[in-house]
């Protein structure tokens, strides 16, 4: 459980806590995701075809963007929904912020 606070803007400062349900299976997402990503450096190291290279990458993005979109529904179930019960808009403009630089 991780607590925060925001600071509304009148001035009152919100404090409270999220509970993530999905780190573990983000860590090991992440985990794979980086391994395949060592793989693909030592396909360029060797020379493999760059093709092969590419389908690779697109693997790995494709684990990235699966993984963001787990870290995104549990953020939207746990702190979105915390934060709307706090009356915490700070919390909804930045999860505007976090997805208009994802998607660009």
């Amino acid at each position: 459980m991780t607590e925060h606070s925001h600071t509304l803007p009148d001035g009152n400062v919100i404090t409270h806590t999220h509970t993530h349900t999905q780190t573990k299976a983000v860590l090991n997402r992440l985990s794979r995701a980086i391994g395949h990503l060592e793989s693909v450096k030592r396909m360029v190291e060797d020379g493999r075809d760059c093709t092969e290279v590419l389908v690779q990458l697109a693997a790995v993005r494709s684990a990235l963007g699966s993984t963001a979109k787990v870290i995104l529904k549990d953020h939207i179930e746990h702190c979105i929904a915390d934060a709307a019960e706090c009356g915490d808009t700070q919390a909804l403009d930045q999860l505007e912020s976090a997805i208009e630089r994802f998607i660009t």
